[in-house]
């Protein structure tokens, strides 16, 4: 099957080239306004994604690490907005009011609304062009970095086509890449193998991307690393030893931070981990000689990308940051490092943003695909009813108009068999623990710790799944005004698109 499919996206590959390139014109944007009201070209579009952050992902953040009165980089741009992220029913237009990554994630590289779980393709399973594919196809230099793996839904979208997310590699299977019918049995194989062709093997032969950074080295082969270095591919580490079996663990290298800052090629793919990179708070707790120390923050994979990219195409270039673990955090419901990877992220703005700065024709995006798990900020010293051993009615016989307000006593009321008492302190080895997470800020006084009933920041989840809600958008540079809106995200992908080619996307 990969022999096969390998061939087949040769020619797909190619083929999807020539459509873009015609699609696209030289880079003559005229400018709408950036940070200082001055019109200048748009050269080069960062698009960072926070993934799973919603508004509050992003006020707690702050409030951890800066106080009440203070900002992170992301608020600090000047141009702010919000985005809704439905999706829609498979084979229809029907809106589906809660995203997945996938969904989202093609909704502004290709700019059509499609199913959860597929990747470069609209509802009725056709393959749409990337904005990723576009600019490379124009001139562009491009660029893809996470925190998860490289062929997780996020940054595969950019640069891949998938019935399904999990059809990442490095093998084929039914179960992995094609849709079930309604009666359990699989679909029929489309007509477009590269649709069910892993998405490493994609990644691999494409070239959408002239630097590839994260994680997901379990995903690729041998083969792999010998198809990118035969398009000029400077490779990081080792995908595996081809005189081995393939996916032999022991004969794959990671990619090191030492090797990042090495790496010179005009073309670099590096892959730090063999899964998703380590979430920053776990890696602070290891001992200095643990492989995951020589990870790359995303902070440093961000300016080594830019690095990288700035200069090589005379038309400049599009690169997508993500910072994956802020979702993957929320889905656990670990609080403390849901807001680690929020500052993380934070971080890696603040080096996009430092270069728009110094650049002066760059235009910054910061935005989520979706809320993940109805994070909250509640009340010092109270609970919220998923703690209740019944939660009780929001109802207020004398005025209907309050019913939306609770009646439990505001010291709360803890069911004993799911909740001990705050999450980050004495209660955090229980694993049916609803209690909150407690954390101190810049504002408390110097002897409050974080788990404390003192601390200031009190934070729960409402679930361990996505959520509907609309997320924040900001943006900086030439152009940032286009993005202070109420917008749907398949417009993203309309407004990025004019920004780099000075008119409408066609159709």
């Amino acid at each position: 099957m990969r022999q096969k499919a390998m061939k087949v996206l040769a020619v797909v590959a190619a083929a999807s080239a020539v459509a873009a390139g015609s699609a696209v014109t030289a880079n003559s944007a005229p400018a709408h306004g950036d940070h200082g009201g001055n019109d200048r070209e748009i050269r080069n579009v960062i698009y960072l994604l926070g993934d799973g952050m919603g508004r509050t992902h992003v006020t707690a953040g702050r409030e951890r690490f800066y106080g009440a009165q203070g900002k992170l980089n992301m608020e600090r741009l000047p141009y702010t907005g919000a985005v809704a992220t439905y999706a829609v029913e498979k084979g229809t237009d029907q809106p589906s009011l809660v995203t997945d990554s996938a969904s989202s994630a093609t909704a502004w590289s290709s700019g059509v609304k499609t199913y959860n779980a597929a990747i470069g393709v609209d509802s009725y399973e056709k393959r749409r062009v990337t904005l990723m594919e576009q600019a490379k196809a124009a001139g562009f230099a491009t660029g893809n970095v996470s925190t998860a793996e490289i062929t997780d839904a996020t940054p595969a979208a950019q640069f891949s086509h998938a019935l399904l997310r999990g059809c990442q590699g490095p093998t084929y299977s039914d179960a992995a890449c094609l849709p079930k019918n309604a009666d359990g049995s699989y679909e029929k194989a489309p007509a477009d193998k590269t649709l069910i062709t892993p998405i490493a093997e994609q990644i691999a032969r494409n070239g959408t991307a002239d630097v590839v950074l994260g994680g997901g080295l379990a995903r690729f082969e041998p083969d792999d690393q010998k198809a990118l270095q035969k398009q000029g591919y400077q490779v990081l580490g080792s995908f595996g030893d081809p005189k081995l079996p393939a996916q032999n663990a022991d004969s794959q290298k990671v990619a090191t931070k030492a090797d990042l800052d090495k790496a010179r090629g005009r073309k670099v793919v590096g892959l730090f981990n063999r899964g998703n990179l380590t979430v920053e708070q776990a890696k602070a707790g290891l001992p200095a000689n643990a492989p995951q120390k020589q990870e790359p923050t995303l902070a440093e994979m961000a300016k080594k990308s830019i690095d990288l990219l700035d200069g090589r195409s005379r038309k400049g270039f599009f690169l997508q940051i993500e910072g994956a673990q802020i979702d993957k955090r929320s889905h656990a419901n670990d609080a403390a490092q849901t807001l680690g990877e929020v500052k993380a992220f934070d971080d890696a703005v603040k080096a996009a943003t430092d270069f728009a700065k110094r650049d002066g024709h760059t235009l910054v995006i910061v935005t989520a695909d979706h809320e993940c798990a109805g994070f909250n900020i509640v009340e010092k010293g109270t609970y919220t009813n998923a703690e209740a051993v019944a939660p009780p009615a929001n109802t207020d016989a004398g005025n209907p108009a309050n019913n939306s307000g609770t009646s439990r006593p505001t010291s709360g009321a803890k069911d004993p068999a799911r909740s001990t008492g705050i999450a980050n302190g004495t209660g955090a080895g229980d694993v049916k623990n609803f209690a909150p997470a407690t954390f101190r800020t810049p504002d408390d006084p110097k002897n409050v710790k974080d788990g404390s009933p003192e601390a200031s920041l009190w934070l729960t989840y409402l679930s361990g799944n996505h959520t509907g809600a609309d997320v924040p958008i900001f943006a900086y540079g030439p152009g940032a005004d286009r993005f202070a809106a109420s917008q749907i995200n398949t417009d993203l992908y309309k407004k990025m698109y004019g920004s780099l080619f000075g008119r409408s996307p066609r159709g």
